[in-house]
């Protein structure tokens, strides 16, 4: 045991707790972690008949931001996020703006009535309800002839 604490290296606190001790093991961490906030996150399930779909979209202005589409039996959740902060003391000024638009598409269900597909927002979720036809058409099997 002595031995082994020996030829370890000790590291500070801040670079273990910060992450910069694991930096050579994951060089495109950072990348990635930015590639994620760009993207929708979303929660899918099936309630009372219908499909319902939770994207998370804080900061944004579901009038002006957001449009929802279906396209090919696919729903279309597009979104562009604008954020302005203007920092003004005695000798300095500061302003930062972050944007940036996003995008998720989710296939719908055979059986979506996409005429009567409805969304609603509240605190930064977009709710999206797809009622699901049950009586729909369901897939006939072929049979197979041998030749």
């Amino acid at each position: 045991m002595a031995l082994m604490r020996r030829d370890r290296p000790v590291w500070p606190e801040p670079f273990v707790e910060r992450g910069l001790f694991d930096w050579p093991l994951h060089p495109f961490e950072s990348f990635r972690r930015m590639l994620e906030e760009d993207e929708v996150k979303v929660e899918e399930f099936t309630e009372d008949g219908q499909l319902v779909v939770r994207a998370e979209l804080p900061g944004v202005d579901p009038d002006k931001d957001v449009d929802i589409s279906i396209v090919d039996g696919s729903l279309c959740i597009r979104a562009e996020r604008r954020h302005e902060e203007k920092v003004e003391g005695r000798d300095y000024r500061r302003s930062e703006i972050r944007y940036g638009s996003f995008s998720r598409i989710l296939p719908l269900p055979a059986k979506a009535k996409e005429e009567d597909i409805k969304a609603s927002y509240k605190d930064g979720i977009l709710e999206v309800r797809a009622p699901i036809d049950e009586t729909a058409a369901k897939p006939s099997k072929i049979p197979i002839s041998r030749t």
